[in-house]
């Protein structure tokens, strides 16, 4: 079990009950946390990127800019600064703007998610074991590419930018 992730797990109000490894949560649908984070450029694009094959859940999806569970003892915003540097190789063009917390449930596989948004205007340096690709796009492209094709998103990112869309794009 050398090298393998710990999580925090949760109760059903966000506070840490115990540990588990990363399998073991995701097996046993236990509940932990995860951070998103959604990346603008001065355009108003957002920076998607496209999940690495090897992924364990939704292999070659688009999701969020960076994301990533939290590990043990950390919080959400120090999960957020790190989850950028490894994922993108950046740190934020803009101190990270809080957006709004899911709770656990189905569609983002039992983990209660943070959500914040800042602005960068790349270029970055994908982690190749986690990203496969990127792109930048428009509000709108994203709003109807998920009504059009649902399944080229993980169900935890369709969430988030229904979320996101009706409280910030009106």
């Amino acid at each position: 079990m050398s090298g393998e992730e710990i999580f925090d797990i949760v109760d059903s109000r966000d506070r840490v009950i115990g540990q588990a490894p990363r399998a073991d949560v995701h097996k046993l649908g236990l509940l932990h946390r995860a951070v998103h984070i959604l990346v603008f450029n001065a355009s108003g694009e957002l920076f998607l990127q496209k999940r690495s094959m090897s992924k364990d859940t939704f292999p070659g999806t688009w999701d969020s800019s960076a994301a990533g569970h939290l590990d043990t003892g950390e919080d959400y915003d120090e999960a957020a600064l790190r989850e950028l540097g490894e994922e993108l190789g950046v740190l934020p063009g803009s101190p990270l703007e809080y957006l709004f917390k899911l709770d656990a449930c189905a569609e983002t596989g039992e983990e209660f998610v943070q959500v914040y948004r800042t602005e960068h205007e790349g270029p970055f340096t994908l982690h190749p074991e986690e990203i496969e690709g990127g792109g930048w796009f428009a509000s709108g492209k994203v709003t109807s590419w998920i009504a059009e094709r649902p399944e080229d998103f993980p169900n935890a990112f369709i969430l988030i930018w229904k979320t996101y869309s009706d409280r910030y794009l009106g």
